[in-house]
């Protein structure tokens, strides 16, 4: 049996607040919804979350539980790239960022498609 010396784990900098946490969240939401006022309706529809609840996520002032945040990764590439640079893990947010391009350059696609 080991003594017991007080907490184990040294705080630093480097803990990350439910603050910080969530001002990340509505940041990497207002990337991904822009301006766009059907924001917390898609949040809505992709989590099953109340609509306060999603125009609390979109404001800063609430970050989502762990089962909110990995409905609203598996949705938003913007969500999954903030957690991995959260994480330090910049080499995984790659990943969304090519995904994020490849969207865009099929919606770019498909408007030339339609002005053709």
């Amino acid at each position: 049996m080991f003594p017991k010396k007080g907490s184990s784990f040294p705080i630093g900098r480097d803990i990350l607040t439910d603050t910080e946490f969530a001002q990340i969240i509505a940041s990497a939401l207002k990337i991904e919804f822009g301006s766009t006022r059907h924001g917390a309706k898609t949040i809505m529809k992709w989590t099953g979350a109340s609509q306060r609840t999603a125009k609390n996520w979109l404001n800063g002032t609430h970050a989502p539980s762990g089962a909110h945040l990995v409905l609203l990764a598996r949705e938003s590439n913007a969500i999954l790239k903030a957690l991995m640079l959260v994480a330090d893990r910049p080499e995984m947010s790659l990943g969304a960022s090519l995904i994020s391009l490849k969207r865009l350059l099929t919606d770019m696609l498909a408007s030339l498609d339609e002005m053709m």
